[in-house]
């Protein structure tokens, strides 16, 4: 039986990782359960799943949790802050962390699951996004794991060849075992096509969009997901950031990496070959695929997700991006060709500002120009260190929260 540490327990991926490990108790055992502030939700999942730790990100709500959960008398040890976080993502008696804790806030804690050599699930992209040098270098260098969550990266992880990576640990392969760029021409691989949805607003007018609202924002036509990423989802920041990503995991060039929308979600992506082949996943839009696929690996194990009906489907539809209406996507692309920390500063900008926008502080088309003046003013650098990385984060948080506040008072109605 596999010990297990769920980082961001509450949340859409937390929950839906439990749901898989429900039907698989004979396999998984919950060690450790985390969340930020939800002191009533990670209550809730004790009380049920009786994990060994608690965490609780925020110091306040760990001391709620402690007294909510004092007349169960539950052997639960409730810890606080990053500390806590580190503890309970390298536990010796755990070999599987899902990293699940949104934004940037999950990179110490995933770092930590790597340098004690566990096989990550990373569904935290922001990990790489900020630090994908410095995270898979500590994959290597402590002989971890490092397979995604996100739909669209565990599709391709499932279409590429094992040729494609270095073997590990008596597996065939891992994205944490990439060889050199030169290995996805050496595979027979010309390009990755991530698949997108185009979220809530693909049709909307340019009128339309500068009227868009959170809630408006938040109602993605095709997944459950959390406030954050819902919006990234909508401005499609998030399909930018799985480029970076993409780029991380799989050892290639932007150039290599196209995005197609494709409003059902049935394709989660495609790798396209040099003798024009083309391999894609498809599913039901259900994370609990790429979550069982993952836990399970290298079996397969069930997921509860229900079948594919492509009869009923009947047809399946796709279009190119308008980089215009969605210039975020040509951000991330710029930002990871200027290489460094200015993926760093991409992040942390956007992440402000899609906070203030959740906050009614921010026009929803205010996000990308935001972030372009961000990265127009920073100027990112090669490092290595995790503190000189969190030092460009907060430098670029500063300054983004800076110009939020001018549009803020200026241009928001």
């Amino acid at each position: 039986m596999k010990g297990i540490t769920i980082l961001g327990a509450t949340g859409t991926i937390g929950l839906n990782t439990l749901e898989v490990i429900k039907q698989h108790q004979d396999k998984f055992k919950v060690i450790a359960l985390t969340a930020n502030r939800d002191v009533d939700g990670l209550s809730a999942l004790c009380l049920k799943w009786l994990p060994r730790y608690a965490v609780m990100a925020d110091a306040q709500a760990a001391e709620q949790l402690e007294q909510r959960l004092k007349p169960a008398q539950l052997p639960i040890q409730v810890l606080s802050g990053k500390a806590g976080l580190i503890k309970v993502a390298s536990l010796p008696e755990i070999e599987i962390v899902m990293a699940a804790i949104v934004g940037g806030a999950g990179l110490t804690s995933t770092l930590a699951a790597a340098e004690a050599g566990k096989r990550i699930l990373l569904a935290n992209k922001e990990a790489l996004v900020m630090s994908g040098q410095l995270l898979l270098a500590t994959v290597f260098k402590h002989d971890a794991e490092l397979l995604p969550i996100d739909s669209e990266h565990n599709a391709v992880f499932q279409c590429i060849p094992p040729s494609h990576f270095n073997s590990a640990k008596g597996y065939d392969h891992s994205p944490a075992r990439i060889k050199t760029p030169a290995a996805f021409v050496d595979s027979g691989i010309s390009r990755i096509l991530l698949t997108a949805s185009g979220g809530p607003f693909r049709h909307y007018s340019d009128e339309q969009m500068q009227t868009v609202t959170p809630e408006q924002a938040c109602a993605h036509p095709n997944w459950k997901m959390g406030p954050k990423i819902s919006v990234d989802s909508a401005t499609m920041m998030n399909k930018g950031l799985e480029i970076i990503e993409a780029c991380w995991l799989f050892s290639v060039q932007p150039h290599h990496v196209e995005v197609l929308l494709h409003p059902q979600s049935v394709i989660h992506s495609l790798v396209e070959y040099i003798d024009g082949s083309v391999l894609a996943q498809l599913g039901n839009p259900d994370m609990r695929t790429p979550i069982a696929h993952a836990l399970g690996w290298p079996e397969r194990i069930s997921s509860g997700v229900k079948r594919l009906n492509l009869a009923e489907i009947g047809q399946l539809h796709f279009e190119s991006v308008d980089f215009k209406k969605f210039p975020c996507l040509q951000l991330a692309y710029d930002a990871m060709l200027a290489g460094g920390t200015t993926t760093t500063i991409l992040n942390a900008a956007n992440e402000i500002a899609v906070q203030a926008f959740l906050q009614k502080r921010l026009r929803f088309t205010d996000i990308p120009r935001v972030i372009e003046v961000t990265l127009s003013h920073l100027t990112g650098r090669v490092v290595t260190q995790l503190d000189l990385i969190l030092e460009e984060d907060t430098r670029a948080r500063e300054f983004a929260t800076e110009i939020v506040n001018q549009y803020s008072t200026t241009n928001y109605h």
